[in-house]
């Protein structure tokens, strides 16, 4: 395919430079990118890269063929005005993928083995988890279930198996197979499989469709034991059925994403639910940082730049956005 003579990119966004700094030695000779230090360019641009694009912009930007979104997810503003904007793409990136995974592979292995609890009572110099029969669980041939397989849910699903663990996978589609083998089924299936699932890990996008689509019956549905790990949005489990099921301890969880966030001012003294969630030993807490990593801004350029060198070189742009489904 041939290069586009001139792609037009503006990005829209303080405190970018960074990540500006990073990306612009990876571009295609063919890219001319703009910032807000020029915010005269977003009205002619062929490429919009805005999380919160500017309503008016798009309306009146007849050279605008498509928005990328420069972070995972879409957020609920940015689906309602792209909706009203069919003609126009709607992408985002998944430079996080990895350490998200990671993460939720961190909170299943803290959850199963204990670690907070046993860490907690050492330290005060007590060893008697050591001597009274607690078991902790080995990894290999457990069964997990990965509810949502997209970028993040097929990273988890790759470090579960490398595990020795058994791995089903629910998504949109329900697909039968991925490139690890991995079977996967459509939602529909949900309540099939929970009662095998020894593990359940989430990382499935916000949508409507999702809002507490685990709630009390299927975490019932859980066999006794069960690990519940959820990386993607609180929202996605109800909030007092995790915290009634946590606190009889016929499950445990490692959270990561919660119901109630703080404001600047108040980063410091904001529970995280209106239940207390902090006084049970069966889970780990974690301030939603599974896509925090010290070189994040590159990653993100990295992943940023693969899909406007594709865009420059008339190639079909990866990561193209459902705006009806929401992701």
């Amino acid at each position: 395919m041939s290069d586009i003579n001139n792609l037009r990119v503006h990005i829209t966004g303080d405190d970018e430079t960074e990540f500006i700094e990073s990306l612009i030695p990876l571009l295609n000779e063919n890219v001319s990118l703009t910032t807000d230090n020029d915010k005269t360019a977003q009205h002619s641009c062929n490429i919009l890269v805005a999380g919160l694009p500017d309503k008016e912009i798009v309306a009146s930007n007849n050279n605008l063929t498509t928005v990328i979104i420069p972070w995972a997810g879409l957020p609920r503003t940015t689906r309602i005005l792209m909706l009203e904007n069919p003609d126009i793409a709607v992408h985002n990136i998944h430079h996080n993928a990895t350490p998200t995974a990671e993460m939720a592979i961190t909170l299943m292995i803290a959850t199963m083995k204990k670690i907070i609890p046993t860490d907690q009572k050492l330290r005060a110099g007590d060893w008697t988890v050591r001597y009274d029969g607690t078991s902790f669980p080995s990894f290999t041939g457990k069964s997990v279930l990965v509810l949502g397989f997209g970028a993040v849910g097929q990273e988890v699903s790759r470090m579960c198996s490398g595990l020795g663990m058994n791995v089903t996978a629910i998504n949109r589609s329900g697909q039968t197979k991925d490139q690890n083998e991995t079977e996967i089924h459509s939602i529909d299936m949900l309540d099939h499989l929970l009662p095998n699932a020894e593990v359940l890990i989430i990382t499935l996008p916000a949508t409507p469709q999702t809002q507490k689509l685990i709630a009390e019956k299927e975490l019932s549905l859980l066999p006794d034991g069960a690990t519940v790990v959820n990386i993607a949005r609180g929202s996605i489990i109800d909030e007092a059925a995790l915290y009634e099921a946590l606190k009889s301890k016929r499950i445990s969880a490692g959270i990561d994403v919660w119901y109630k966030y703080p404001d600047e001012y108040s980063r410091s003294k904001t529970n995280p639910s209106e239940f207390p969630f902090g006084e049970l030993d069966n889970v780990v807490m974690t301030p939603h940082l599974a896509g925090h990593a010290p070189n994040i801004e590159q990653m993100r350029a990295n992943a940023l730049a693969v899909l406007l060198n594709a865009a420059a070189k008339n190639k079909p742009i990866p990561n193209k956005v459902d705006v009806q489904a929401g992701y």
